[in-house]
């Protein structure tokens, strides 16, 4: 073979040579293009995702969801129990954006989440043990109220009438449910055939919120319950070892609610009452009488202190059937730590002060005193 023709099939060879070049510079053109796209199609469905992840599963709902969160409970296992109940929309972003935050420490316990909430939401409350969530509404239930006052207030804040809410707290079928909810503090005591309404002095006076326009009746009443069998959690060790009840607490407190005003020293109020039932002499005190006759009056007139009715104090000795009102912490307080004191009598003059007497005689001289001309 001669030189040209040498030349001319390594001239074909690296024609062949670019050709096949440029046919696998195609192909890795076409491989990178497509896994270009396919990295940009999936980085996005990927930021979809997680950035869907992170929003509310429903930022509409008004519904409440109980969820338990058990003691020893790790970032993992709460996680998934929030997937479970719909509460989150993926347990592994959840618990990616808590490390990611450096967010630990979580309580254990029963709360109220909703399909509402964000992450930061869910994360606050489940560190502090409260529920992180701007309320609907509140409502506000003060001292000293009786079962009906509290029905009007429940009215005026909510599409649930007094009527339906009264019908609600004085069903037999409502007190069985309840005292199987609540066996620490609702007891038969409640049931005792004096007593006017059940539930009666057992609404925790408190400011409760709601997240949902028109919580049932039901709900209303078993968060009253819920503030009250925390309340009286601490009080529980006492009572037993004094040989009282829930009742008999609720009861004792209520009169202190009543007869307070605000300058009114409750703890003296309370040796008064303990140093009469000591000596089984009538507590006659005026708010009693007011419940038994289940009418507001400015005065308490003699003749009303005869009505024959197991609340009147004036008439029966000892303690009320039941509580005539809701009574605060400082009055239960009052009551399990009374002042040590031999009064057996007191009044409020006119600008609300006390005063407070071991005998009758100077009883009646201070309402010479404070009282003339009423």
């Amino acid at each position: 073979m001669g030189k040209d023709s040498k030349k001319d099939v390594m001239f074909e060879k690296m024609i062949e040579q670019k050709k096949e070049v440029k046919i696998v510079r195609r192909i890795v053109f076409a491989i990178a293009l497509v896994v270009l796209i396919i990295g940009l199609v999936g980085s996005r469905a990927v930021y979809k995702y997680i950035t869907e992840s992170l929003q509310p599963v429903d930022p509409d709902s008004e519904e409440t969801i109980e969820v338990e969160i058990p003691i020893g409970s790790g970032l993992s296992s709460i996680a998934e129990t929030l997937e479970d109940e719909g509460i989150i929309r993926n347990a592994k972003i959840f618990k990616y954006y808590a490390k990611f935050n450096n967010e630990s420490q979580f309580q254990a316990g029963t709360y109220a989440l909703s399909k509402s909430m964000t992450l930061d939401e869910l994360i606050q409350s489940l560190k502090t043990g409260k529920v992180y969530r701007e309320p609907v509404f509140t409502i506000a239930i003060p001292e000293g109220l009786t079962l009906k006052q509290i029905a009007k207030i429940v009215e005026k804040k909510t599409s649930i009438t007094e009527q339906a809410f009264m019908s609600y707290v004085e069903d037999e079928k409502t007190i069985d449910d309840l005292m199987g909810k609540y066996p620490n503090i609702l007891t038969d005591e409640i049931r005792n055939e004096n007593i006017k309404y059940p539930l009666e002095g057992y609404l925790f006076p408190a400011t409760y919120p709601f997240y949902e326009e028109n919580p049932s009746v039901e709900t209303v009443v078993e968060t009253m319950l819920d503030a009250t069998a925390a309340n009286l959690t601490p009080y529980l060790t006492y009572l037993q070892e004094q040989e009282k009840s829930v009742h008999w607490l609720l009861t004792f407190a209520s009169l202190l609610e009543r007869e307070a005003t605000a300058k009114t020293d409750r703890e003296t109020i309370a040796s008064v009452f303990y140093n009469r039932l000591d000596i089984d002499m009538p507590l006659q005190t005026d708010p009693t009488v007011l419940y038994a006759l289940g009418e507001h009056k400015d005065r308490v007139l003699y003749s009303d202190l005869k009505v024959q009715d197991p609340y009147n104090t004036y008439v029966v000795k000892g303690l009320p059937p039941g509580p005539i009102s809701n009574a605060g912490k400082s009055s239960i307080d009052a009551v399990v730590e009374p002042s040590d004191t031999d009064y057996l009598y007191f009044l409020a003059d006119k600008e609300g002060n006390n005063h407070f007497t071991n005998s009758y005689e100077e009883h009646l001289k201070n309402q010479a005193k404070y009282l003339s001309g009423d």
